[in-house]
C-alpha cells in the first residue's frame, strides 16, 4: 500500500516536512477555491512529485485533500469524523471546509452519474499521436474519452479523438467477453494473472534502483563532482522513467481482482460486478485500446474500423 503524501508511515504517525509544506499549500489554494487542475499546476511547477514521483493531476490532488489523516482524523463505521490523536498536517477545520467544497456537498448540485471510466490509465490512446484517453464527459454530462490537447501541464495531445464512453465500453466488453467464453484462452488468461503481477513487482524494483540513483546524483551535485546542466538532465530522465514505470505498474496491479476462477456465466456475471473486477478483467486481456476519429461529425459508430485491441499476449504461457 503507498504512503499518503505527507507522511512518512502509513500508520499516518510521522510527517514528512518537505511533503507537508506543499499539502498546506495545496489546501490553501483550495480554500480560496481554486480548482484541482490549477492547484495540480501550481504543485508541478514548484517541483513537487507525488510519493511514486509522478506528475501531479487533478484528482490525485483532491485524494490527498480529502483524506482526513492531513488534518489527524479519520472516518468511524458511520462515516463520522473523528480525532486519531495524530499529527495534523492542516487544521481540522480547514479540512472540514475542504470538504464542504465537494460538489457533492453543493445543494445547486444534482447528483453526478456514475463517473467510473474502464479504459483510463493508459490503457486506452489516440490512434493519432499515441497519448493517452482521458475521462472527458461531454457539456450534457455523458461519460466520454477525449485525446486532450496539449497545454503546459498536459503536453503531447492532439485533440483530434473524442468517443462516447458507453459506446467505447460496451464494444471492448463485448470482444472481451466473447474472448474468454473460448476455453482454451480462459485458462491461458487464468494462468497469465501470475506472470502480470510478477511483471508489477519488477517494474516497482526498478522504480527503486531510479530512486536511489537519483538521491545518488543529488549527492555527487552536492559534491560538485557533476555540473548543474548533467544533474538536471539525469535527474528529469529518471523522473520521466519513475512516472511511466509507475502508472505501468499501477495498472498491471489492476489483475488482481480479475475474478476468473468459479465464475460461469461472465456475461451475465458483467452486468453487476464491481467496477475493479471488470477492469481486472480487462487490464488482464488487453495491452491497451487504440481509438480512431469518427468518420463523420456525431458519428455514434464504434467498430473494429474505429478500434484496434491490442491483446495482451499468452503464446509464451501456452508454451
Amino acid at each position: 500500500m503507498p504512503r499518503l503524501f505527507g507522511f512518512e508511515d502509513t500508520a499516518f504517525r510521522k510527517v514528512r516536512e518537505s511533503e507537508a509544506a506543499a499539502v498546506r499549500g495545496a489546501a490553501s489554494r483550495r480554500l480560496l477555491r481554486q480548482s484541482y487542475p490549477e492547484i495540480s499546476e501550481w504543485l508541478n511547477s514548484e517541483g513537487h512529485r507525488t510519493t511514486r514521483g509522478g506528475t501531479w493531476r487533478p484528482a490525485t490532488v483532491a485524494n490527498v485533500l480529502d483524506h482526513p489523516a492531513i488534518a489527524g482524523l479519520a472516518e468511524d463505521e458511520n462515516g463520522e469524523l473523528v480525532s486519531t490523536g495524530g499529527p495534523q498536517v492542516i487544521s481540522p477545520e480547514d479540512f472540514k471546509a475542504i470538504r464542504a467544497l465537494r460538489p457533492s456537498n453543493d445543494p445547486d448540485t444534482s447528483r453526478a452519474e456514475q463517473r467510473e471510466y474502464l479504459l483510463t490509465g493508459n490503457l486506452s490512446e489516440c490512434g493519432l499521436c499515441t497519448c493517452p484517453l482521458d475521462a472527458s464527459p461531454s457539456a450534457s454530462g455523458a461519460r466520454g474519452y477525449r485525446c486532450t490537447p496539449s497545454t503546459r501541464q498536459h503536453p503531447g495531445g492532439c485533440g483530434r479523438v473524442r468517443v462516447k464512453a458507453d459506446l467505447l465500453e460496451a464494444y471492448v466488453a463485448e470482444h472481451v467477453l466473447a474472448e474468454l467464453s473460448k476455453p482454451r484462452v480462459h485458462a491461458l488468461v487464468e494462468a497469465a494473472r501470475g506472470d502480470v503481477l510478477a511483471e508489477a513487482e519488477h517494474l516497482w524494483a526498478g522504480i527503486e534502483e531510479d530512486r536511489k540513483r537519483q538521491a545518488e546524483l543529488g549527492k555527487e551535485y552536492a559534491r560538485r563532482e557533476i555540473s548543474k546542466e548533467a544533474f538536471k538532465t539525469a535527474d528529469q530522465t529518471l523522473t520521466q522513467s519513475i512516472r511511466q514505470a509507475s502508472v505501468k505498474a499501477r495498472l498491471l496491479e489492476q489483475v488482481k481482482d480479475a475474478p476468473l476462477g468459479g465464475v460461469r456465466d461472465l456475461v451475465r456475471w458483467w452486468g453487476h460486478a464491481p467496477f475493479a473486477s471488470r477492469r481486472g478483467l480487462v487490464v488482464l486481456t488487453l495491452e491497451r485500446v487504440i481509438v480512431y476519429p469518427a468518420s463523420g461529425k456525431g458519428s455514434r459508430t464504434v467498430d473494429s474500423d474505429r478500434v484496434a485491441l491490442d491483446w495482451r499476449s499468452w503464446s509464451r504461457i501456452a508454451d
